[in-house]
C-alpha cells in the first residue's frame, strides 16, 4: 500500500505541475489496464504540454518514468522503482552524493581484510 501512495503522489506531483505549466493541455495519448487477478497493472499519458507518463507494477512493485517541461523551457525526467525497499528515484538533474574519498575507501578495504579479534 505505501509503495501505491508513493506512485500515486508522484502522479499528483506531475498533474500539479501541469496544471501550473498550461492549463489548455490537452491530452494526446492515454493507456489503462486495471490491474489483473494477479495485480499487474499498466498506465500511461502524454498531454500537449510535453508531461509524459508511464508506469507498471504489481503487489511486488512498480517502475515507471516521468517528465516535464518547465516554466524555462527545461525537460525534466524521472525514472524510479518502488518496492519494499522504498521509493528510487533517478535522473540527471537529482542531487548525488559525493564520491567517497580513496583513502576511506582504502581503510574499508583493510578493516574488511583484516577483521577485530574476539575477546
Amino acid at each position: 500500500m505505501f509503495k501505491l501512495s508513493l506512485c500515486l503522489i508522484a502522479a499528483l506531483l506531475v498533474c500539479a505541475q501541469a496544471d501550473n505549466i498550461n492549463r489548455d493541455a490537452q491530452i494526446l495519448s492515454e493507456r489503462s489496464e486495471p490491474a489483473d487477478p494477479e495485480g499487474n497493472y499498466v498506465y500511461s499519458f502524454e498531454t500537449s504540454n510535453g508531461i509524459q507518463q508511464q508506469e507498471s507494477g504489481n503487489a511486488n512493485g512498480a517502475a515507471g518514468t516521468y517528465a516535464f517541461v518547465s516554466d524555462d523551457g527545461q525537460k525534466y525526467e524521472v525514472t524510479y522503482t518502488a518496492d519494499e525497499n522504498g521509493y528510487h528515484p533517478s535522473g540527471s538533474h537529482l542531487p548525488t552524493p559525493p564520491p567517497i574519498p580513496e583513502a576511506i575507501l582504502r581503510s574499508l578495504e583493510y578493516i574488511a581484510a583484516h577483521p577485530p579479534a574476539r575477546q
